[in-house]
C-alpha cells in the first residue's frame, strides 16, 4: 500500500547571475506502509531540498506528491495534515529547554489540546520505553547525552503516530557508537510499530540498516 508517492517533481533555484539551478530534475520516488528507505548523496545533491518538499515545508515547481491519499499541491491546511501525518527527526534535535523530556515528547499534541490526554500519555511512555529513556522523562535537555536527546526527538517525531517518519541526518551529531545505536532502534520502530521511514543520510554505515537504499545524483533518484 502506497504510503507516499512522488511523480517528477522538479525545484530550482536562482543563482547569483539570475539563471536558474535545477536541484531535482523529475525526481519520482513511492514508499509503501512499513518501508524503510534511505536516500543517499553527496552535499549539495539536493537530499535537503527533498526532504522539505516531503515534509511539505517547500512545494515542488512541477509534478505530483500524494500523501496517505492527499494530494500535497492542492491541499489547503498544510500546517494541520504536517502535524498528524508527518514525524520529523533532525540532526539537532530541537528540544526546547524550558520543557522536560516528556514534555517536549507531548509538544506535537499539545497543538491541539491544552492538556494531553491520557491516551497520549501512555503512548508516549510506550515509546520512551521501546528507546529505553523512561530514566530521563523528567530531565530537562541540558542534563540529557547526545544519545538520550536524539531518542527523546525520535519519540517526539513518532507521539502522534505519523504516516511517515522523515529523519533528516539523525546521526549527524553523534559519535559513531551513538549513531550505529540510534539506527539501530529506527529499525526496531519500523519493524515493532510498523513505522514507515525515510532517512536522508550521508553516512554508509547508517544507511545500512534501512531495508532498501536509493541515491539522489544530478538531481534523480536511483
Amino acid at each position: 500500500m502506497s504510503i507516499l508517492k512522488l511523480n517528477k517533481i522538479y525545484k530550482s533555484y536562482p543563482d547569483g547571475d539570475n539563471n536558474l539551478n535545477e536541484v531535482l530534475k523529475g525526481v519520482n520516488l513511492e514508499v509503501n506502509k512499513g518501508d524503510f528507505i534511505a536516500v543517499k548523496g553527496a552535499s549539495g545533491s539536493g537530499k535537503t531540498t527533498l526532504l522539505s518538499i516531503l515534509g511539505t515545508l517547500l512545494m515542488a515547481e512541477k509534478g505530483s506528491y500524494l500523501l496517505d491519499g492527499a494530494e500535497i499541491n492542492t491541499h489547503t491546511n498544510l500546517h494541520k495534515l504536517r502535524n498528524e501525518k508527518i514525524g520529523f527527526m533532525f540532526q539537532d534535535h530541537r528540544l526546547l529547554p524550558q520543557y522536560s523530556a516528556l514534555e517536549n515528547i507531548l509538544l506535537p499534541v499539545l497543538a491541539y489540546h491544552s492538556q494531553a490526554p491520557q491516551s497520549y500519555m501512555d503512548y508516549a511512555h510506550t515509546l520512551m520505553k521501546i528507546t529505553r529513556i523512561e530514566q530521563v522523562a523528567n530531565q530537562y535537555p541540558a542534563q540529557l547525552s547526545g544519545g538520550e536527546s536524539s531518542r527523546v526527538a525520535l519519540c517526539r517525531a513518532l507521539v502522534m503516530k505519523p504516516a511517515i517518519l522523515l529523519a533528516d541526518e539523525p546521526t549527524g551529531q553523534l559519535d559513531m557508537e551513538n549513531a550505529l545505536n540510534i539506527v539501530a532502534l529506527l529499525s526496531e520502530i519500523n519493524q515493532r510499530l510498523n513505522t514507515t521511514i525515510l532517512m536522508v543520510t550521508h553516512s554508509e554505515e547508517v544507511a545500512k540498516a534501512a531495508k532498501k537504499t536509493v541515491t539522489l545524483k544530478n538531481g534523480i533518484l536511483n
